[in-house]
């Protein structure tokens, strides 16, 4: 194997497992760092800078970062990154003249932003500071898009959402709420430079089965629901309410009706419980509210009595998968199951809707009617016309959807300047020793023993009387400060010097996962089978070092090290040094020459 290159940019990035999976690259170790030393509001600043919205992602996010942590490889729980970012947002102190302040001198350059959710939201908070007019139009009466339709009081209040919605809003953004658009051609018309949509994914899909029709007034589409409750334009359901489906979106409308007067509430899903796109603390919330979940039974026909839904009749199937892991439910031959309801909540996925973009605008459309974008750019095949978040390749979470609007912010300010918008700059790095002493560091290397910590919920009797009160009630400061020692510093980089390698192999004896191996170099796939551990993750990559004076080489699995800095303690030659890698991703400020945005 050639020695490894640690000069580029995305070496260490990919060994920062958390950073390198979340859609924004916002830098973990670090607040959490901040965190642990009591620097609330300096760990929410490096939080918004990176994804805009840390006091809703800490109660929201879909955690990709979670299942990446290398604490889960180690022992069961990786570290309640999420969690963590919500103490940073609910003990910070004044934020917001750390913010870029307006008014802002102006470029001349007006931009349209339709749709008021997280990607348009991060496009008008990244563009608004370099003078760009913002003009943002809403068919609702604030922002936040689908944050404040689909997302349940008992998990984001509202209070939350409006301060870091106003947070940008407050940077002199033209809001047009309550402002339905219908027609492209007319915005298009009062000639902005750069229009980005960002409407979400707003069509529920339904269900067209036997009885559909005759119940249609008990039968709801699940995103539609929740937003007339977020919008307290439906403040009750029936006794008996089943919920088809078996995403997030399921869990909310199940939980939101029990709230609302359901006393039995079922959620039925037709495939099995481990194919479930629902997060499982969203299935542990759901069933710790004693919501049943019924799984293989797929939906045949809505029971109508009189002209009135009386149940839901269902199949019983089980499932079958081919060697590329292709699923097929088999019905079993079990007889139907009758399931009584009084309501039914659809929540079995959603799609994109443009019918208020006209097809003869130069705006292409592709399958499954998304719009034909540039997947780094995300600019459609009309140059002034963006898309971001669902609106742009369908249905994901909030962080995707911040991600691609500060990508975005990017194109549209290159295309504003007639700039090529492939032209990106690379992301800002640095790699600095953290020596203090000759065995010492500048931060907390200790690797706590603790297991993750369990985060207080609110009494189930006093959660379920009231929509608005927040189920889950965050770590405190105490649990907060063990949870951070938990982190593993995967950012803090163990360096190896080959120069001053005297191969006394002191490193490879007091490595704890034995994770260092001095050998004969080799292929790749030999070399994985010949170190002191097998290396068998193949998407973790080696450390290799150049050759050393016995014409061995190092190999360092990085998939099993702790980052614990004992092989930097040990070295007798400081070989190996321990440096913070900081990774940073380019958004329009950084394009620009200003630096950060948090001043």
């Amino acid at each position: 194997m050639k020695p490894t290159d640690i000069n580029d940019p995305e070496y260490f990035h990919k060994v920062v497992d958390c950073q390198h999976a979340c859609p924004a690259h916002t830098p973990v170790p670090e607040y959490i760092r901040l965190i642990a030393e009591e620097k609330y509001t300096d760990a929410y600043m490096i939080n918004w800078e990176s994804n805009v919205f840390p006091g809703v992602l800490g109660r929201t996010c879909d955690r990709p970062c979670e299942p990446a942590c290398r604490r889960g490889r180690v022992e069961e729980e990786p570290v309640a990154i999420c969690r963590l970012k919500r103490v940073a947002a609910d003990n910070k102190g004044e934020v917001k003249h750390l913010m870029p302040q307006g008014p802002f001198p102006s470029n001349g350059k007006r931009i349209a932003l339709i749709g008021g959710g997280p990607a348009s939201l991060t496009v008008a908070r990244d563009l608004a500071p370099l003078g760009y007019e913002i003009h943002l139009y809403d068919e609702w009466n604030k922002g936040g898009g689908m944050m404040r339709t689909q997302i349940p009081s008992f998990r984001l209040p509202m209070e939350v959402l409006d301060e870091e919605v106003n947070y940008i809003l407050d940077m002199g953004i033209h809001a047009h709420f309550n402002h339905y658009v219908e027609s492209m051609k007319e915005v298009l018309d009062k000639e902005y430079d750069a229009v980005f949509v960002g409407t979400g994914a707003p069509k529920g899909r339904v269900l067209n089965i036997k009885g559909a029709e005759e119940a249609k007034d008990n039968i709801h589409i699940g995103i539609e629901f929740l937003a007339q409750v977020a919008f307290e334009h439906r403040e009750k359901v029936g006794k008996h309410v089943i919920v088809l489906g078996g995403g997030n979106t399921a869990m909310d409308c199940c939980r939101t009706s029990k709230r609302l007067g359901g006393e039995e509430v079922t959620v039925v899903v037709r495939s099995p419980r481990k194919d479930m796109k629902a997060s499982p603390w969203e299935i542990e919330d759901a069933e710790r509210e004693d919501i049943l979940i019924l799984n293989n039974m797929p939906p045949k026909e809505f029971v109508v009595e009189n002209g009135k839904l009386t149940g839901v009749l269902f199949g019983k199937v089980r499932a079958e998968y081919d060697e590329n892991g292709r699923r097929k439910l088999i019905p079993t031959g079990e007889p139907d199951v009758l399931i009584k309801a009084d309501d039914v909540m659809i929540a079995i996925g959603q799609d994109n809707a443009f019918p208020w973009i006209e097809r003869d605008l130069g705006i292409e459309f592709g399958k499954w009617d998304l719009p034909v974008l540039d997947k780094v750019t995300f600019q459609s095949t009309r140059p002034n016309v963006f898309f971001g978040g669902d609106a742009a390749f369908g249905p994901e979470n909030v962080i995707t959807a911040v991600a691609q609007g500060h990508q975005a912010a990017i194109s549209i300010d290159k295309f504003c300047k007639g700039e090529d918008l492939h032209e990106r700059l690379a992301p800002y790095t640095n790699l600095v020793s953290q020596k203090m002493g000759i065995h010492e560091w500048t931060y907390d290397n200790y690797i706590a023993a603790d297991v993750r910590y369990k985060v207080p919920h609110e009494d189930k009797v006093v959660a379920l009387k009231d929509r608005k009160v927040e189920v889950e009630l965050g770590f405190g400061l105490p649990e907060g400060f063990k949870e951070a020692q938990r982190c593993l510093n995967c950012d803090v980089q163990t360096v190896f010097t080959t120069s001053l390698c005297i191969e006394c192999d002191a490193c490879v004896d007091v490595c704890p996962t034995d994770c260092i191996t001095f050998t004969t170099n080799g292929e790749e796939s030999d070399l994985r089978t010949r170190l002191s551990a097998p290396a068998e993750n193949l998407t973790q990559d080696l450390y290799v070092s150049d050759v050393l004076s016995t014409q061995r080489v190092m190999i360092k699995d990085e998939d099993v090290c702790l980052h614990c800095g004992l092989c930097a303690e040990r070295c007798p030659t400081a070989a190996w040094d321990m440096k913070k890698y900081m990774y940073n991703v380019t958004k329009t400020y950084t394009q620009n020459g200003s630096g950060s945005c948090c001043k």
